[in-house]
């Protein structure tokens, strides 16, 4: 069961603006880098469960946050199917965000009060979303589409709140951009949870990029 409302999340994902995101098979890795950009500063993870037993790593990971890390919301993410969010959702997933719209996702977490975010790329897509009762849209492949995008989308719609996933760095120019153009979050992969040239995650470096991250968008915010 959640232990955080979906209005709860949303509120978060605005005030902190930052979703960072990752996914790593070995609990003990995932756990090293939860850890990292929470002390960074980060109230909010997506583990994107693309793995095999991703399930069992996931439910594991959010007892280990659940007890060490207050106030560390985690959600899951890649989820393309109802009966994996309903899986994640009884492993405690407190948000669970989709590559694509799929109304059999926003039935099943609705029905729980649970934020769902999906994947969607244009504007008939984004007001379906809302209509289904999305409070925050995932905008994505984010690169592709880039801040102008998002500016257009605002200008009809004011009250979209938009996040924007994959073409996100945490460079100043990078935020900047999405920033301004009116993104109420971002969420942020690779960029961010990066890998040195052994293979490895550079625990001190997550940490910081996370901080610097955040102090840049609090000053755009």
């Amino acid at each position: 069961m959640a232990n955080f409302s979906r209005l709860e999340v949303a509120n978060v994902m605005k005030q902190t603006g930052l979703v960072p995101l990752f996914y790593n098979g070995d609990l003990e890795i995932s756990k090293k880098v939860v850890k990292a950009v929470y002390d960074g500063g980060a109230r909010l993870l997506e583990f994107t469960a693309r793995g095999d037993f991703a399930h069992e790593v996931f439910g594991e990971l959010n007892k280990y946050a659940l007890k060490e890390l207050p106030g560390m919301i985690m959600g899951v993410g890649s989820v393309t199917d109802a009966a994996s969010a309903s899986r994640f959702m009884a492993l405690g997933a407190n948000f669970i965000v989709t590559p694509v719209l799929r109304e059999d996702i926003a039935l099943v977490c609705n029905r729980r009060k649970v934020m769902w975010s999906p994947g969607c790329g244009s504007l008939t897509e984004i007001c379906r979303a809302e209509e289904l009762g999305c409070e925050v849209v995932k905008l994505f492949p984010g690169g592709i589409y880039g801040p102008g995008f998002v500016k257009a989308i605002k200008g009809p719609q004011p009250w979209t709140s938009i996040m924007p996933t994959g073409g996100v760095s945490p460079t100043r120019d990078n935020l900047e951009g999405w920033f301004n153009a009116g993104v109420t979050c971002v969420g942020m992969g690779s960029k961010l949870i990066a890998k040195n040239a052994e293979g490895n995650y550079d625990l001190s470096k997550i940490e910081s990029d996370t901080r610097n991250a955040l102090a840049i968008i609090n000053e755009l915010k």
